[in-house]
């Protein structure tokens, strides 16, 4: 069985990371069972192995920590559920790129619950909306805006980092990094949408679609 765990509060970065590394070794032991753990952080930046340098506009704003998570940067803060999910991928199947989708594929099901269609773009790790009330852009294209970002990384198979799901962040936060590396679309929340959805909101619909993607 899964575990899940709901952290109230803010939790520190450093002290994330020092649980994700013992959760991981631990499952790889086979003295644990997955996790999947929900919480909220502090406002801060972090570095993916893709990150660069010039991407980070702002370095003075937040702290910024070095992921080691596939990716480029992003910001976590208040508003924003980040989704750690430690998962044996030695019995889910080895295979990043499903994995990844599968992810992905979450994150759109428990959206559909607010009645939110998420997109998949090619060339663009994450989930993504449409957004009709803004102007058309320059290639006549529908605005589009990035609603959570995804980023993994692994250990003996076992994942960990994950997703973040923006429910009502201050969105001019991200003012401070180039979100992921895309410069040409913007970052948006289910508050921004107009939905007044709560962390707890979301939370449940999390729990529910995650069987209709990952088997507990």
């Amino acid at each position: 069985m899964v575990e899940w765990i709901i952290t109230d509060g803010l939790t520190e970065y450093d002290k994330a990371l020092a649980f994700m590394e013992a959760r991981v070794a631990a499952i790889a032991a086979g003295k644990a069972p997955e996790c999947i753990w929900l919480l909220e952080h502090p406002p801060l930046y972090t570095a993916g192995t893709s990150a660069a340098p010039e991407d980070l506009t702002d370095p003075d704003r937040f702290p910024v920590f070095q992921a080691r998570r596939g990716g480029q940067y992003t910001y976590h803060g208040p508003g924003q559920r980040v989704i750690y999910v430690m998962l044996d991928l030695n019995r889910r199947g080895r295979d990043v790129r499903a994995f990844v989708q599968a992810l992905e594929a979450w994150v759109i099901a428990a959206l559909a619950e607010f009645n939110v269609t998420g997109h998949i773009r090619e060339g663009r790790v994450g989930v993504w909306v449409e957004r009709p009330d803004r102007p058309l852009t320059a290639n006549g294209e529908l605005a589009e805006d990035k609603i959570a970002a995804v980023g993994i990384r692994l250990r003996k198979w076992i994942s960990f980092h994950g997703i973040s799901i923006n429910v009502e962040p201050d969105l001019e936060h991200f003012s401070g990094i180039v979100p992921c590396g895309i410069s040409d679309h913007g970052v948006t929340s289910l508050v921004d949408l107009g939905l007044p959805v709560t962390m707890a909101d979301l939370d449940l619909a999390l729990q529910r679609s995650f069987g209709s993607v990952f088997t507990d």
